[in-house]
């Protein structure tokens, strides 16, 4: 078998087990958790035979390795289950039909993010590493250092005064729903989009930069300057293509964001996605669509974690040209 193939095999394998303890984690923790779903449709007024009688209509009354097992199953399937937040018990809704709406969204924004800060993080990186020391050089990094010292709720806030309130730009909310045109949706979703671009591009620009300057010191870099080969052309045909290994890992890391740390700034915009999704749930107590959720942001991390293993593999002459 080929090393490359026999690699990424492994990633995938390992990146396999990892979810299944994820799903464990998520599933105990949730147990941990103070209260139940009971207490919070019942109220605080709820006698201990109200709440074990109703805990035994929704299946909670049996061991927790037993409902786990039957969750995973399900979620193999591509079942979540059923939830029954804020209908008492007597309806119930499927957790994949609650989600798919909000995925959607969360990946709506997540992919117009990606298609503007993945090309202007490379482009800034690239030319801080071509202009070192220079005045462009040390302003793209006091902003860069400032966003990313900046919490994201702040700067979600900062922008939501200027382009919502002052300059009416913009909704200083983001409420989309199913019949929402595209160019609705995409102007809706611009102040959400705008926050989360201000945050990864400052982390992807400064390891774009890094990694070409660590390549900048390499010998065959410095025997294509002895040769006279300008250093715009040294960047781009000599130290980017054998940066991409880093690059491609932090872009991974800072798209696994969008989706899993989109939190906040949904909760901010009030953008349906599915991290405002689980808050609310959170909220409710209606632990199905939390696992769900939480399962999800842990899958696509993961994914995009193996995604960035296989293009570091791929970029590797050593296994590409094995001896």
């Amino acid at each position: 078998m080929h090393p490359v193939l026999r690699t990424v095999l492994q990633r995938l394998g390992l990146g396999l087990l990892t979810l299944f303890i994820v799903s464990i984690v998520i599933f105990m923790s949730l147990e941990l958790l103070p209260g139940g779903f009971a207490e919070a449709i019942l109220g605080q007024g709820a006698t201990p035979e109200t709440v074990a009688a109703f805990n035994k209509e929704i299946g909670l009354d049996r061991p927790a390795y037993v409902r786990y097992v039957e969750w995973i199953a399900g979620v193999v399937r591509g079942d979540f289950g059923s939830s029954y937040a804020g209908l008492g018990g007597s309806i119930k809704r499927s957790v994949t039909e609650m989600i798919a709406p909000r995925l959607y969204n969360t990946f709506f924004l997540a992919i117009v993010t990606a298609i503007f800060a993945v090309p202007l993080s490379l482009f800034l990186g690239v030319m801080a590493a071509l202009y070192r020391n220079s005045f462009y050089d040390r302003t793209v990094n006091a902003v860069t250092l400032t966003t990313i010292a900046a919490p994201e709720f702040f700067i979600a806030y900062i922008l939501m005064f200027i382009f919502a309130v002052k300059l009416r730009w913009f909704y200083p909310t983001s409420t989309v729903s199913e019949s929402t045109g595209f160019v609705e949706h995409l102007y809706r979703a611009a102040l959400p989009a705008i926050t989360l671009t201000l945050v990864i591009v400052a982390h992807m620009m400064r390891m774009t930069r890094a990694a070409i300057i660590n390549l900048l010191a390499s010998p065959y870099i410095e025997m294509a300057q002895l040769k006279g080969i300008p250093n715009r052309e040294v960047i781009m045909k000599h130290a980017l293509p054998n940066a991409w290994a880093p690059i491609a890992t932090v872009i991974a890391f800072n798209l696994a964001y969008l989706v899993v740390g989109v939190v906040v700034v949904e909760v901010v915009f009030v953008y349906p996605g599915i991290g405002q999704l689980m808050v609310d749930s959170v909220s409710s107590r209606d632990m199905p669509v939390v696992q769900a959720c939480a399962l999800i942001f842990a899958a696509t991390y993961i994914l995009l974690n193996l995604s960035a293993d296989i293009v570091s593999i791929i970029t590797n002459p050593r296994l590409l040209h094995p001896k």
